[in-house]
């Protein structure tokens, strides 16, 4: 094979595609597998033809696909992996955002949708047994948070931010929104304690 042209080696003609030329090597890459010195012949007979073809595109003979493999550009730089949404998202933002377990959801919401049917079903207790679920609401915010890292502080910040967050917006949608529905006998306290279980849940599950 020493006294061939790179393509008599690969055994494809002059005008062969760039398919048939990499079909070719890999054929004789296979059928001389384990013979170094064979495979040292095909691939320098496959660089010396795309040495020649990157010569005919340079001077505008012929036009390469962007996929051939030209030997002086056979080291790469890696490519750059996308980043992940929690890798875009802010770092202040992934130290506040929890992945929990789904008994990380449904046991904090099993406590708070039961405090929010007392607030619902037994209102003749008045306003003092919203302020006592509100109460056991805050205990049970805390109490979640604060197992998830041991940061009391934070645990009941949070917990505290979304109490007074919670009554200031469940008091404004209700003082829109009950007026509108004759068929509920729900007061605005009532009301706006429920949808504070609701931030408190969606806190005490989702944050850390």
């Amino acid at each position: 094979m020493s006294d061939q042209n790179p393509y008599e080696k690969l055994g494809v003609s002059e005008e062969a595609s760039f398919d048939e030329i990499q079909d070719a090597r890999n054929r004789l890459f296979e059928q001389y597998s384990g013979d170094a010195k064979h495979l040292q012949v095909i691939e320098g007979a496959y660089d010396a033809i795309l040495m020649d073809r990157l010569r005919m595109r340079q001077e505008g003979k012929i036009k390469v696909p962007e996929r051939i493999r030209f030997p002086e550009l056979r080291v790469q730089s890696p490519l750059k992996e996308s980043p992940t949404p929690s890798e875009q998202s802010p770092a202040w933002l992934q130290r506040m955002l929890d992945q929990p377990t789904p008994m990380d959801i449904l046991l904090p919401g099993a406590w708070f949708l039961g405090l929010s049917s007392i607030s619902l079903f037994y209102p003749e207790g008045g306003d003092q047994v919203l302020q006592l679920a509100l109460v056991v609401g805050v205990g049970t915010s805390i109490y979640f948070l604060n197992r998830k890292e041991g940061k009391f502080g934070r645990a009941v910040l949070f917990t505290l931010v979304s109490l007074i967050i919670g009554l200031i917006a469940g008091g404004l949608v209700a003082s829109w929104l009950l007026p509108q529905i004759s068929f509920t006998s729900l007061g605005t306290n009532q009301f706006s304690t429920v949808v504070t279980f609701i931030l408190l849940w969606l806190v005490s599950s989702f944050l850390r």
